[in-house]
């Protein structure tokens, strides 16, 4: 019988690196072929073609760069002898990647992004097993149709839905409101759950010059009014609670949607999504009748990544609107 064929793209990160003595810090370092000869027996479960993509830390990642890789995972999925890609990443911007990829890319193939909290220095390395259960999942005819997907600690996560919640944990990225989709037990994923409402933006372009805000208590404009005056096209404000902002922040706001930029809300809490509840200044129902666009429950780094990609295929604001509200707003 024919092993499944799965392309492994290699981008950096920690799963790359190990502690450089001379100046005693962790830096990408490791081919692909040494990271791939730490995953034990996966020959036995797949053939992997492996690409070297970069090599560089998350941080380095940039949203241009996102549709590089893109470019790069269309041209292997369309190969017929490739059954899935498997993806290594960099923590730090990976779930901006995995959703920036599972919003453009249409192919009921296997996406899998995958990466380590700990380097090849230390004790409990957890590249291998990582990329080990990305490959398991990746050749599951159970995981045809279902997007990108992330695969870290024995969880599979969808893009749509996981977040790095934490700094150090082996188990960092989560699906705070729903859970994963399914765990990998004994060279096997099961999922216990689908996804539901999955949103495609069909584009092969990015619009970049979007800037994320947060707010706090007493915040003013000079922030929003500098953005939009150094050509920011799109802003996302991490708005306070249900979707609210200091009163002090209402004139920039205004500023920046008579200049025709988007502006798009979510809410600096870690879940739960925004809406027009409260008519005071600065309040849900005031923002959404200046013109604001309601972002949901998206975190604000993966909703800068939707709104880039949604400037791309149009600049009417009310197209704007439709695409970032998908399936969230009935009225």
């Amino acid at each position: 019988m024919n092993k499944p064929k799965v392309v492994v793209i290699f981008t950096g990160g920690t799963i790359s690196m190990t502690v450089d003595p001379r100046i005693g810090a962790a830096i990408p370092s490791l081919s692909s072929q040494e990271i791939l000869s730490l995953v034990t027996n996966i020959d036995k479960y797949a053939e992997i073609e492996t690409v070297n993509f970069s090599k560089l830390p998350g941080p380095h990642i940039h949203p241009k760069m996102m549709m590089d890789l893109r470019r790069v995972v269309v041209d292997n999925l369309q190969r017929e002898d490739i059954s899935a890609v498997v993806i290594t990443h960099g923590t730090d911007t990976l779930e901006e990647t995995a959703f920036l990829l599972d919003l453009s890319i249409d192919s009921p193939k296997p996406i899998i992004i995958a990466g380590a909290m700990r380097n090849s220095s230390e004790l409990g390395y957890d590249g291998p097993s990582n990329l080990a259960a990305a490959v398991c999942t990746a050749i599951s005819p159970q995981s045809m149709g279902k997007g990108v997907l992330v695969v870290m600690n024995n969880e599979v996560n969808a893009a749509s839905e996981v977040t790095k919640f934490n700094t150090l944990s082996l188990d960092t990225f989560k699906s705070l409101e729903f859970g994963p989709l399914g765990i990998v037990d004994n060279d096997e994923v099961i999922y216990h759950r689908d996804i539901v409402n999955r949103q495609q933006i069909y584009t092969e372009g990015i619009v970049a010059e979007v800037d994320l805000i947060k707010c706090a208590a007493g915040m003013d404009s000079r922030i929003i009014k500098f953005c939009v005056d150094s050509g920011a096209k799109g802003l996302v404000l991490e708005a306070l609670g249900r979707g609210n902002v200091p009163p002090t922040m209402i004139e920039g706001i205004q500023y920046a949607i008579d200049k025709n930029v988007a502006v798009v809300i979510t809410s600096r809490c870690p879940t739960g999504r925004v809406l027009d509840t409260y008519g005071y200044e600065g309040g849900g129902k005031h923002l959404r009748n200046m013109g604001i666009i309601l972002g949901g429950d998206v975190p604000g780094q993966k909703l800068r990544i939707k709104l880039m990609l949604a400037l791309s295929v149009s600049t009417d604001l009310q197209d704007i609107k439709n695409i970032m509200e998908f399936n969230q707003y009935r009225r």
